[in-house]
């Protein structure tokens, strides 16, 4: 049968959806390719995708429930659904709130009426984040938190699609496992996010902005391990009785800013310029995943240390800035 998948150009999608063509997986993807950071990384992610004889591509916005249908209708042999196109950033939903509730509140209702419209569905396994916990949780979180105090709108829409699952599940009894996913790095990352953006500075010469000299913490989960979950927990549905489930995706290791800092001037070998500055509201000071629950159901167990993952990082990013190395 067939994966439907969303985000597919973006930086998880595209691992995943290369981890299903490769075990024989029929794959439809969907992505809106928006300009939110530089597109070709976009298309070339989707270029190593489409080398593949299993992997459609449709250049579709979630968030237009007709687009999102029509694929749907065109598809009936979709059973499963990996969701996990969304508008991506803490900090940018200060500036853009709208581009994630268009995409990540719209866009999951659409994904939700789209799941609950195909008889065949076996599972949708969907995209949150671990920035749900807000800065009151005691660590390690776990999913017993009530994970209702989020400090950015970011966390506040992921939230809210965990409680729209919820209730979607309790009404048409849709087998829904949402992920919260927990500082996600590797190859083929996002511009935008701390690990890539020091990089590129470093090399450059320029000064990068730590908060609190570096001694916030963050799990950092290498891809391929999130990867490696995503595939595990699709293959696994919930039962009807359990509902919407909702589980921690992390490397259950918290390591601070200034250990990244330092693995990437050297792979990079050069120093960075540090500039500091106070924690915003935005940032929490340590993230940390409980993955005990995802564990039990999958056997998952990441395997990818910070020094391991970082110098595959600055392998690949040596290669893609090149030309800047």
């Amino acid at each position: 049968m067939t994966v439907l998948l969303t985000g597919a150009a973006g930086f998880i999608g595209s691992h995943v959806a290369a981890a299903l063509l490769a075990r024989g997986e029929q794959v439809i993807g969907l992505d809106n390719l928006n300009d939110y950071y530089d597109v070709r990384l976009k298309t070339a992610r989707l270029a190593r995708l489409t080398e593949h004889s299993g992997f459609r591509f449709e250049r579709v916005d979630i968030a237009e429930a007709a687009a999102v249908a029509a694929v749907t209708a065109a598809h009936p042999e979709i059973d499963r659904i990996v969701h996990l196109a969304a508008q991506a950033g803490v900090r940018y939903s200060l500036v853009n709130p709208y581009a994630y509730v268009a995409s990540n509140v719209m866009g999951h209702v659409v994904m939700l009426e789209a799941a609950r419209r195909m008889p065949g569905l076996r599972h949708m396994v969907y995209a949150s984040s671990s920035s749900v916990y807000g800065a009151e949780s005691v660590v390690p979180f776990a999913e017993s938190e009530r994970a209702d105090t989020p400090v950015s709108l970011y966390a506040a829409t992921k939230r809210s699609d965990e409680l729209m699952s919820h209730a979607y599940a309790h009404l048409f009894g849709l087998p829904l496992t949402g992920l919260r996913f927990f500082t996600v790095y590797g190859p083929w990352g996002r511009p935008d996010m701390a690990y890539y953006s020091f990089a590129r500075a470093i090399v450059r010469g320029e000064p990068i902005t730590v908060f609190d000299g570096g001694r916030l913490k963050r799990d950092f989960t290498y891809v391929d391990d999130i990867t490696a979950g995503v595939l595990a927990c699709l293959d696994r549905p919930p039962a009807a009785s359990e509902g919407a489930r909702v589980l921690n995706i992390g490397n259950h290791q918290s390591e601070a800013v200034g250990t990244l800092i330092a693995l990437l001037e050297q792979g990079l070998g050069r120093r960075a310029v540090i500039r500091d500055a106070e924690r915003p509201r935005t940032e929490v000071v340590e993230t940390f995943a409980s993955v005990d629950r995802l564990a039990a159901l999958t056997g998952y167990a990441p395997a990818t240390p910070l020094a391991t993952g970082i110098a595959r990082f600055v392998a690949w990013f040596k290669g893609w800035h090149r030309d800047e190395v």
